[in-house]
C-alpha cells in the first residue's frame, strides 16, 4: 500500500479541487471508490476527513482498490464558495471522477461514488450527469430540497438560502428525486430512522421514485439520528462494495 498523496486539480474554470488518494499494491487496474463530505459542523476538513478517520486505508487495503476523497468547494483546500451540493459542488466531484478514470490503477468501469449528508445530495445528483458509474451509495441525504427546507431548521434554512438561494433552479439543481430516470447505477442508501436534518421519508420516496424508474436500488434502515455509528455500516459497505467490485455492470 502506498502512502496517502493529496492532489489539487483544476476544477475547469481556474478554480482547485482537493483530492486526497489512496492507492492499491496491485499492478492491474481495479475498482476505486470516491467519498465526498458533509458539513463538518465548521471544521472544514474536506476530503481529509476520510484520510483522518482511516477511511482512505482502511478500504483500500481490505478491497484493494483504488479510495478518494474529495473536498467541496469551500472545503479544506478546495476553492471556493461553498454552493450548497450545487453546480460548482457536482463539477468538482464530476473533475475528481475525471481524474481516477485516468490512473492506471483505475478499471473505469469500476468506480463507485460514496456521498454523506450533504455529500449525498450532491453525489445523488452527479449520478444523473454520469452514467457510467459502477454503484453509488448515498448515507443521511436529502433529495427534494424545496421540501426540506419548508420544514427544516432556521440555521439549514439560512444556509440554503446563502449558498444556493430560493430560486426554482436552485432547488431543480440540487435535488436528485426529479432526476431518477437519468441514474444508471446501482444505489445503495443508507439512513437513520429519526435523523432530525434528513427526514427518513427522503429516502423511502427516492428509494421508491427509483425503482419506478427502473433501476436497482436497496434501502438499508438504522435505529440512529443523522450521524449513522460506523460500526453499523461499514459491515454493509465491505459486503455490497465487495460484490460490486466484482462485475462491471449492474445488470450482470
Amino acid at each position: 500500500m502506498s502512502a496517502i498523496t493529496e492532489h489539487l486539480i483544476d476544477r475547469g474554470d481556474g478554480t482547485a479541487v482537493e483530492l486526497f488518494l489512496a492507492q492499491p499494491s496491485a499492478a492491474k487496474p481495479a475498482g476505486a471508490l470516491l467519498f465526498v463530505h458533509g458539513y463538518q459542523r465548521g471544521l472544514f476538513l474536506g476530503g481529509r476527513e476520510a484520510v483522518d478517520d482511516g477511511s482512505l486505508l482502511y478500504f483500500s487495503s481490505r478491497l484493494n482498490v483504488t479510495a478518494a476523497a474529495v473536498s467541496q468547494p469551500g472545503f479544506g483546500a478546495s476553492d471556493g464558495p461553498a454552493d450548497f451540493c450545487g453546480p460548482d459542488t457536482q463539477r468538482a466531484i464530476v473533475v475528481a471522477l475525471d481524474f481516477l478514470k485516468g490512473l492506471p490503477t483505475v478499471d473505469p468501469a469500476r468506480i463507485v461514488l460514496y456521498g454523506n449528508s450533504r455529500g449525498a445530495v450532491a453525489s445523488a445528483m452527479v449520478a444523473a450527469q454520469v452514467p457510467d458509474l459502477r454503484a453509488i451509495i448515498l448515507a443521511s441525504g436529502v433529495y427534494d430540497l424545496e421540501e426540506v427546507y419548508r420544514n427544516s431548521s432556521r440555521g439549514v434554512q439560512r444556509a440554503i438560502e446563502t449558498e444556493a438561494g430560493l430560486s426554482p433552479k436552485a432547488f431543480w439543481d440540487r435535488s436528485a428525486m426529479y432526476h431518477c430516470d437519468k441514474i444508471r447505477a446501482e444505489t445503495l442508501l443508507l439512513h437513520g430512522k429519526s435523523d432530525d436534518r434528513a427526514p427518513f421519508d427522503q429516502a423511502e420516496k427516492f428509494a421508491g421514485t427509483l425503482s419506478k424508474a427502473g433501476q436497482l436500488v436497496s434501502l438499508r434502515t438504522f435505529e440512529s439520528g443523522h450521524r449513522i455509528p460506523r460500526q453499523q455500516t461499514f459491515p454493509i459497505l465491505r459486503d455490497f462494495l465487495m460484490r460490486v467490485f466484482t462485475s462491471t455492470s449492474a445488470y450482470h
